[in-house]
């Protein structure tokens, strides 16, 4: 039997799982894992009703009898959120519709408040938008508020310290998602 290695992706290419289309937790059945069996199943966080129904198929076929309580023991693809071992289904598939749709982004708001989605989804509503920096978002609300800057004083104005206030001061909240790429919402 010959192997052949397999050509690889030319740099640059993502040849990973998207991971925001992979939110998916291992549920395990929790007699078996009591009596020192490992027995569970990988799950896709779609609909609550779905995830019910193979985590019932998994405990039916446990190797233990009285196989009917499970808890969460992994998860993956939630961008670094914390899932709670008896979350509940409709929690975890909301949680991974939410990333699904904002990525990191929702997962950094899901965090800072918290791990409360209602108030991370309402977070976009004051959405400002993506800009390269914070500094960035401060010296174009400042322009196109009709601020009349004088040449001669332009490039005294320091609006990463403008910004900075402004976070500072709770006007508004930054959240960076890579180099040169920061999210600005309105506090309320």
């Amino acid at each position: 039997m010959t192997l052949s290695p397999e050509t690889p992706a030319p740099l640059g290419t993502d040849t990973g799982p998207d991971l925001r289309e992979t939110q998916r937790i291992y549920v395990a059945c929790l007699a078996a894992y009591n009596n020192g069996r490992l027995h569970g199943a990988w799950i896709d966080a779609t609909e609550p009703d779905e995830v019910m129904d193979k985590v019932r198929a998994m405990l039916a076929a446990s190797p233990e009898p009285d196989g009917d309580e499970w808890s969460i023991h992994d998860y993956e693809g939630f961008e670094g959120c914390t899932i709670s071992e008896y979350a509940s289904f409709e929690t975890v598939c909301a949680l991974a519709a939410f990333i699904t749709e904002h990525g990191a982004l929702g997962a950094k708001l899901y965090r800072h408040f918290g791990d409360d989605l209602a108030q991370a989804e309402a977070a976009f509503e004051d959405y400002a938008g993506e800009y390269r920096s914070a500094a960035d978002f401060a010296e174009e609300i400042t322009r196109d508020s009709g601020t009349e800057i004088p040449a001669s004083l332009e490039y005294y104005i320091d609006w990463t310290a403008l910004a900075r206030d402004m976070a500072l001061n709770g006007e508004i909240m930054v959240f960076q998602t890579g180099f040169d790429e920061v999210h600005i919402f309105w506090s309320r």
